[in-house]
């Protein structure tokens, strides 16, 4: 399962991040800059991205890991709650 919600989360950034570099490069080219300038701000861009997709995947982590653990915690729940009508059911009969 974790490697499917791997698949779904690249298939949703590669488009963005292309789209974002596609973006950036084209603004960096029409920009009046020199060649040392315009590598300084290729490798910023780079470098920001780069950040913004390690926060974004330890985040989507912890969402997951979070959500493992409702949901053992509402099936644990419902198994507790069946136990225990079970319990009284069977004391009635």
């Amino acid at each position: 399962m974790e490697k499917e919600l791997n698949v779904k989360n690249q298939s949703i950034l590669v488009p963005f991040l292309v789209g974002g570099f596609v973006g950036a490069g084209i603004a960096l080219l029409l920009a009046p800059k020199s060649g040392k300038e315009l590598r300084k701000d290729i490798t910023d861009i780079a470098a920001d991205t780069r950040d913004k997709i390690a926060t974004t995947a330890e985040k989507g982590r912890e969402l997951y890991v979070e959500g493992i653990e409702a949901v053992k915690h509402v099936i644990d729940a419902g198994k507790n709650a069946y136990t225990s009508e079970m319990e009284k059911i069977r004391k009635v009969a």
